[in-house]
């Protein structure tokens, strides 16, 4: 019988694809201007958000009723309710993509707003498969390499920004666009806060002698 702890561990993982898949698909329905599907991806959120909820209700029985005492079993309790927020939050970001998505803003776009916002899906996919991958084989993971995947992505929020300013859009899409930028910058950084959660879950390795 599946233990409370695995349930909760499978469902974190759950919750990684789901925020993964939204991002990815926001991003192609924002290039591609479906605006069906950036329709569907907005309304899946309330999935996230319901498989949120539950970890979070399981993460605290288990920590207040099943008295687990174990430091390892503690420790994996701890850092899940730590990483829900930042879980949470970047399926709320994909959303918000994905509703101006849905609203038609990729058609009024620059080519090169454009180019950057697709680099932009890239790099946030990047960060988001290594710390998922890292987190479900509990394999180490190099928070350098994710906090410089974040260092690409603040420059090229930056350079959107500057293309926001430059005139060249409307100005009711380039408020958009701004905001779109943000939410791009806002989730490197919460996926920079998960590596760090995910990297205490590793096994620890032998020193080299």
């Amino acid at each position: 019988m599946e233990s409370a702890l695995d349930r909760i561990d499978r469902m974190v993982i759950r919750l990684f694809a789901l925020v993964g898949e939204s991002v990815s698909g926001a991003t192609l329905a924002l290039l591609s201007g479906d605006r069906e599907a950036a329709k569907d991806l907005a309304d899946r959120d309330e999935v996230v958000d319901a498989v949120y909820h539950d970890i979070e209700q399981l993460t605290l029985q288990q920590l207040t009723v099943a008295g687990i005492t174990a430091p390892s079993d503690l420790r994996f309790l701890v850092t899940v309710m730590r990483m829900l927020p930042d879980l949470e939050r970047n399926g709320d970001l994909a959303e918000h993509i994905a509703r101006r998505a849905a609203r038609g803003l990729g058609g009024e776009l620059s080519a090169r707003s454009r180019g950057l916002i697709q680099r932009m899906g890239e790099v946030a996919i990047h960060m988001w498969r290594a710390t998922a991958d890292a987190y479900a084989e509990r394999l180490p993971l190099s928070t350098s390499a994710v906090d410089t995947l974040d260092d690409e992505m603040d420059d090229l929020h930056v350079s959107l920004t500057m293309e926001v300013v430059a005139g060249a859009m409307p100005l009711p899409v380039a408020v958009e666009l701004a905001m779109v930028a943000r939410f791009y910058e806002r989730f490197g950084d919460h996926a920079v806060n998960l590596a760090k959660r995910v990297a205490m879950l590793a096994p620890p390795t032998d020193p080299v002698i």
